[in-house]
C-alpha cells in the first residue's frame, strides 16, 4: 500500500517533500511503489522516477490539480500508461497557459489513460458521471479527524452513483513535528510572518507521512478503500524511456538525408576553410561525419548550423566554445572559428563511438541579439515545439537564514548583521558554522529565537526557491514538447516566455535535447566597436566580422 497523494519536494511551489526522501520512505516501509503528485506540476516528477528505478520502486506519476477560480475544486490525476504521461503532461500545461481552463471540463474528456482520484464535493457534484467515467474516476477517502464527516459525504456520493472509492493521504511533509516547517515555507511563499500567518493556507497537521501499516491500520473497517488504492497502484505503468534520445528532425530538401546533406554542407566548408586539402584533412572529416552519424547526431550538428547560418545572414555576431572546438566538422560548419588540424586537437574529445551523452556546443551572442535568433528558432521549429528550460534556484545557507529570519519576525537590520558573516554553503552547514567556518565564529546562535531558526533554516538545505529560466537552454522537440514535459509562464523575463518546469537535468534524463544560445555582453561591445570603427556599411563583413578568410 502507498499514499497516492504525496506533494513534490517543491517548497515555493508548494509541496514540501524531496523526492528523494520519499522514495527512501517508502522503501524502508517495503513499499514496492511510490507515487508523487506535484501542484499544478511535474516540477520534481522526472527525477523522482529516475530515482525510484534505481531503487527498485515504481514510480507513480501524478499530479494534484486544482480549477484556477475555485481552490476547492480539484482532483488528482494519474498516468495509468506512456498516453496517460503524455496527456499529464498537456493537462498541466493548459492549467498553466490556459486563461480559460476549468477542470470540471477535463472530465467530460476520454480519461481513459487516467486514473482519477477526488474528494472535492464541488467538482463531483457539477460532472456527468457516465458509464465511461467510472471506469477512471474514485472518490477520494482520507484518512484524518477533520476529514471524517466529509468521508460520510463522499461515501454516500459514492454509493449513488456507483462510484469506487480510493484511501488516499496528501503528504506534505514526512513526520509530525515537521509542521512548523510547513508554516515557515507557506510564510516564505506568501511573503507573511509566522505571526500574521492566513491559517487557512495550512494544511491538516496530519499530513504527514503514513506507514502502509497505519493506512490499513486507519481503513480497517472500510476494506475495498484499500483494496482499490492498490488496485490503482498494479494498474500503473509508465516507462519514460530515460536514457533514449528524441532528437528534433532538421526540414530536409527533396530526395536529402540528414547524412547526406550534412555530408556536403560539410565539403563545401571545407573548401572555404582550407586553400590547400589534403588527404588526412579529408580523411579527419569523414571519420567525424560516419561518428555523427553513428551515434544519430546528423540532425543535431545541422540545426544548430542553420541557427548559426541564419545569425550571420542578419549580420549578428556568434562563436561556438567548448569542446565542440575539437570538431572539424564544428569548423566547417562556421560553429567554431578554431583550426582544430593546425591546434592539433582531438576530436574523440568531444565525441566518440563510447560516448552516451549528445554534444554539447554552446553559441555564444551579442546580449542585444540573443532575443532576436532565439525568437527565429520558435518561428522556424514552432511554437509548439521549442521552449525556454527553467533553472532551479534552491536555498544556500545565507537566503534560508535571511528568509527564516524575516518569516520569525526579526528586522532587517538585525538579519544583516548576522547573514554578512554566513559564508556561500549548504544550508545544512548552519547549526554547524561556528565549529566549521572561522568567519562565523563570533556568531551567537545558541540562544532564542537564533536557534530556532538556524534549526529550521537548515532543513531547508537544496529546497528550491524559485523557477528562474537557464541562462542558455532552450529544448526542440520533433512531437509537441507538451508529450514529454508541462510548460509554464516565465514570473520574471517578460510576459509571454514560456518555460519548461523540469530545469536542464530532467530533461537530459529524458533525452530531449538541449541547445545553448548564450548571451555575451563582450560581444556586443566588439559588435558596437567594430560599426565605429567602419566607416560605412560596405565596409562590413558579409559574415559578421567572425567568420575568418581562406588560408
Amino acid at each position: 500500500m502507498i499514499s497516492l497523494h504525496s506533494h513534490s519536494f517543491y517548497s515555493l511551489l508548494k509541496g514540501a517533500i524531496p523526492y528523494r526522501k520519499l522514495v527512501d520512505l517508502n522503501k524502508s516501509y517495503g513499499a514496492k511503489s511510490a507515487a508523487l503528485t506535484d501542484d499544478n506540476g511535474m516540477y520534481g516528477l522526472i527525477q523522482f522516477a529516475k530515482y525510484a528505478l534505481e531503487e527498485n520502486i515504481k514510480p507513480i506519476l501524478g499530479a494534484f490539480i486544482d480549477d484556477p477560480g475555485d481552490k476547492n475544486t480539484n482532483a488528482i490525476f494519474i498516468a495509468r500508461n506512456n498516453s496517460g504521461y503524455s496527456e499529464l503532461c498537456k493537462l498541466i500545461t493548459a492549467r498553466k497557459l490556459d486563461e480559460e481552463f476549468i477542470l470540471r471540463n477535463v472530465l467530460n474528456n476520454n480519461l481513459s489513460n487516467f486514473f482519477v482520484l477526488s474528494s472535492s464535493l464541488p467538482l463531483l457534484n457539477n460532472i456527468i458521471i457516465t458509464d465511461d467515467l467510472r471506469k477512471s474516476l474514485f472518490v477520494e477517502m482520507i484518512s484524518t479527524k477533520s476529514q471524517e464527516t466529509k468521508n460520510q459525504e463522499l461515501y454516500k456520493f459514492a454509493k449513488q452513483n456507483s462510484l469506487k472509492i480510493c484511501a488516499s493521504h496528501p503528504n506534505y511533509f514526512f513526520y509530525k513535528e515537521d509542521y512548523l516547517l510547513h508554516k515557515v515555507i507557506t510564510a516564505i511563499r506568501t511573503n507573511s510572518t509566522l505571526e500574521n500567518l492566513d491559517e487557512a493556507l495550512l494544511v491538516d497537521e496530519e499530513f504527514y507521512f503514513k506507514s502502509p501499516l497505519d493506512m490499513e491500520n486507519d481503513w480497517d473497517s472500510l476494506p475495498e478503500a484499500i483494496q482499490n488504492a492498490e488496485y490503482i497502484e498494479n494498474n500503473c505503468n509508465v516507462d519514460l524511456n530515460f536514457g533514449q534520445y528524441k532528437f528534433p528532425d532538421y526540414p530536409l530538401p527533396p530526395d536529402e538525408t540528414a547524412y547526406s546533406l550534412l555530408w556536403k554542407i560539410c565539403f563545401k566548408g571545407l573548401e572555404s576553410r582550407f586553400s590547400s586539402i589534403s588527404d588526412s584533412i579529408i580523411k579527419r572529416l569523414q571519420y567525424e561525419l560516419e561518428v555523427i552519424d553513428e551515434l544519430g547526431f546528423c540532425d543535431y550538428f545541422l540545426i544548430v548550423w542553420d541557427i548559426v547560418r541564419e545569425a550571420r545572414s542578419r549580420e549578428m555576431v556568434t562563436i561556438g566554445r567548448g569542446s565542440a572546438a575539437n570538431s572539424l566538422v564544428s569548423y566547417c560548419l562556421g560553429l567554431t572559428q578554431v583550426d582544430p588540424i593546425e591546434q592539433n586537437l582531438y576530436f574523440e574529445r568531444f565525441l566518440n563511438r563510447g560516448r552516451t551523452s549528445p554534444p554539447d556546443v554552446d553559441l555564444d551572442f551579442s546580449w542585444k541579439e540573443r532575443d532576436e535568433i532565439v525568437k527565429y528558432v520558435f518561428d522556424k521549429y514552432g511554437y509548439d515545439k521549442v521552449a525556454m528550460i527553467s533553472t532551479t534556484v534552491t536555498f544556500r545557507a545565507r537566503s534560508a537564514f535571511r528568509e527564516t529570519a524575516k518569516v520569525f519576525g526579526i528586522p532587517e537590520a538585525e538579519i544583516s548583521k548576522f547573514s554578512k558573516y554566513i559564508p556561500w554553503t549548504s544550508a545544512h552547514n548552519l547549526p554547524i558554522l561556528a565549529q566549521k567556518f572561522p568567519e562565523a565564529k563570533s556568531l551567537k546562535f545558541d540562544t532564542e529565537p537564533w536557534k530556532s531558526i538556524i534549526d529550521v533554516a537548515s532543513k531547508l538545505s537544496s529546497f528550491p526557491r524559485h523557477l528562474s529560466i537557464h541562462p542558455g537552454g532552450i529544448v526542440i522537440t520533433s512531437n509537441p514538447i507538451t508529450d514529454y514535459v508541462g510548460l509554464e509562464y516565465a514570473k520574471n523575463k517578460g510576459v509571454g516566455l514560456i518555460i519548461t518546469q523540469p530545469d536542464m537535468y530532467p530533461i537530459e534524463d529524458l533525452g530531449l535535447i538541449k541547445i545553448d544560445l548564450l548571451s555575451q555582453r563582450s560581444l556586443g561591445v566588439l559588435r558596437d566597436t567594430l560599426n565605429r570603427l567602419n566607416s560605412s556599411k560596405e565596409s562590413k563583413s558579409p559574415e559578421g566580422n567572425i567568420f575568418p578568410l581562406k588560408k
